[in-house]
């Protein structure tokens, strides 16, 4: 089914109202039941992104991280089975697997007596039984299984499904017998800007003559797409028009 501007903007609004769980999930599509339960998804999850990034900033100054760990250390050794951090991150509004990155570089912090690196917080957070400390990787795995939209999990999810509709794009591309060139194939050659497909051969598409063609495995909302074109797509529409595949939209943009 289309999508109005309208019913994007009455989703939106509903999301508002509403935390960032599975629950939510179910009650957005018993309200919403003509929308497509991928394009539904797609908006929750970056609905919920915008929010996170307009409130990111209050949760990361010094007294933010203080509290939060203060609380995170209260609460364990009240109950070191209960979802501390999970329950925090719940009712301060903040994404569960943010709050356990937070809370994990705090106390690598306060241990080493250093500031620990990118990468052996992000080696932790995929896998939580490097963390020296039994009781917070529970907590932080508690975090991450239960994140719909941040995290190591979220993340491993969305390269799959990227990756799928990218296969399935291919073989579109091949099924109209057009000729085109692979991202890989493109990095390969040296383009230091590379969409998924070039077709070597130009197509018309309601009248606009289309050389490149990018897939999104995601909603194509105003923002979004301003965003893309901003760190993306502005490249490519200086060498050539671009088709921009949005799968869980109702339509693509060009």
């Amino acid at each position: 089914m289309k999508l109005s501007k309208a019913q994007y903007d009455e989703i939106a609004q509903f999301l508002g109202h509403v935390q960032p769980t599975r629950q939510s999930l179910r009650k957005l599509k018993e309200k919403f039941p003509s929308q497509s339960q991928s394009t539904l998804l797609s908006i929750f999850s970056q609905e919920y992104q915008k929010q996170i990034k307009r409130t990111h900033a209050k949760h990361h100054t010094a007294e933010a991280v203080e509290t939060y760990y203060q609380r995170y250390l209260n609460g364990v050794m009240k109950n070191a089975a209960a979802p501390v951090l999970l329950e925090l991150a719940n009712e301060v509004d903040f994404a569960p697997s943010l709050m356990a990155r937070i809370v994990l570089e705090r106390f690598l912090q306060e241990r080493e007596q250093a500031i620990p690196s990118k990468t052996l917080i992000n080696s932790m957070l995929r896998d939580p039984s490097q963390i020296p400390d039994g009781v917070l990787a529970n907590q932080v795995y508690q975090c991450t299984v239960n994140d719909c939209c941040y995290g190591p999990l979220v993340d491993c999810i969305k390269h799959a499904i990227g990756h799928e509709h990218e296969v399935l794009l291919r073989e579109m591309l091949l099924e109209k017998n057009l000729s085109f060139i692979a991202e890989d194939q493109l990095r390969a050659k040296g383009y230091d800007k590379t969409p998924d497909f070039i077709l070597e051969v130009p197509v018309a598409v309601e009248g606009h003559i289309i050389h490149w063609i990018e897939s999104k495995a995601s909603f194509g909302d105003e923002s979004s797409h301003q965003a893309y074109l901003q760190d993306q797509f502005w490249s490519y529409w200086n060498r050539s028009n671009i088709f921009t595949f949005y799968w869980s939209s109702p339509h693509s943009i060009r």
